[in-house]
């Protein structure tokens, strides 16, 4: 009887080792199709080891940020604050979520992701990595309002999720952590790099006099001053992925960075945005509080608020900034916004 149930135990044992989940299956390697003015000028993109791009992880992601069902009430999805026609933000201020409340951040522009080699996401700093920036706003009281088992459960019960997540990492077993890594991978194939500057660095098109006067604006220090927080043709991604206070206030509401690092020396401070695809992401700055391009402009001209923490960048605090001639104002938008990409906002690949 002994040795019956001893057989019985291996077939079973043997029956468990040959399930779904150890089958051989590996899903299909996708590297990130990175342009070559990226190759050329910045180093490679920082893929984690344990969460390489896949076509299968990439599809559950696209899939995972348009879909409603991470939300506590179905009413909401990632992509409701950052749609793709925004270049994946939204068009207000600040964000509401499914209780219509609004934060008191403005919703960040997603793409070139893969390339924030300090792994600092969020205004703030707050995410090490993009996987775990992904975490948050699912259980956000004043974003999707849920919470993760919840979440998971949702998905687990789906007709589709299952053999989706078993496509794409080889189990069907829904974790948190599997569903922001397949959310990540899919964020990270958000690439924009095709703006009239881009191909005018490939020697494929030619800048107006003013755009050009623009670009020389914003490179000189007895002028804009704009290239140390968000680099220059040598720096595709333009911005230094940095935390800065750029003047906005002389006292602080949001202490930005300084309320995660605990450190006075960083209240103030956020993270520099890349100035790719302004014509798609007003209103500007981490509390949205600047509608127009021409604001901006202004802030940095002659608005600049001094403070304990104020950057050393911000050189010209003592006249209030740069004191940009009117027509330097124009010139300079008019090359900003040449580094606008509309065939990243119009990519099918991107949109649901």
């Amino acid at each position: 009887m002994i040795k019956r149930w001893l057989y019985i135990i291996a077939f079973i044992a043997l029956c468990l080792s040959c399930s779904s989940e150890d089958t051989g299956y590996e899903p299909t390697v996708q590297p990130l199709d990175i342009p070559s003015i990226f190759s050329d000028n910045i180093i490679p993109p920082i893929i984690p080891i344990d969460n390489p791009q896949t076509v299968e992880g990439v599809a559950l992601g696209k899939k995972l940020f348009f879909d409603r069902i991470l939300s506590a009430n179905g009413t909401q999805a990632c992509a409701s604050c950052h749609s793709p026609q925004n270049a994946f933000t939204d068009n207000t201020p600040t964000s509401s979520g499914i209780d219509g409340i609004f934060g008191t951040r403005n919703s960040m522009p997603l793409f070139n992701l893969a390339w924030n080699y300090n792994e600092r996401f969020n205004w703030d700093g707050t995410a090490l990595s993009l996987e775990r920036q992904a975490e948050e706003p699912v259980e956000n009281p004043i974003e999707l309002h849920s919470n993760w088992e919840a979440v998971v459960d949702r998905l687990q019960e789906h007709p589709e999720y299952p053999e989706l997540f078993r496509l794409a990492f080889n189990t069907n077993t829904i974790t948190k952590e599997l569903t922001t890594k397949a959310i990540a991978q899919f964020e990270r194939t958000l690439i924009s790099a095709n703006s009239k500057f881009d191909r005018y660095s490939m020697g494929q098109t030619n800048l107006t006099a003013q755009e050009l006067n623009g670009l020389d604006v914003f490179l000189r220090e007895d002028k804009g001053d704009c290239f140390h927080c968000h680099g220059n043709p040598n720096n595709p991604l333009w911005t230094d992925n940095d935390f800065h206070n750029n003047g906005l206030d002389s006292s602080f509401s949001d202490l930005g960075l300084g309320e995660v690092t605990g450190d006075p020396n960083d209240n103030g401070k956020f993270k520099s945005p890349s100035l790719r695809n302004l014509a798609y992401t007003a209103p500007y700055m981490h509390d949205g509080r600047f509608a127009t391009l021409e604001e901006v402009i202004n802030h940095y001209s002659d608005g600049l608020q001094n403070s304990s923490t104020i950057d050393p960048l911000m050189k010209q605090i003592a006249q209030g900034g740069v004191q940009l001639s009117d027509q330097d104002k124009a010139d300079l938008k008019a090359f900003l916004l040449t580094l606008s990409d509309p065939s990243f906002i119009d990519n099918p690949s991107f949109h649901n």
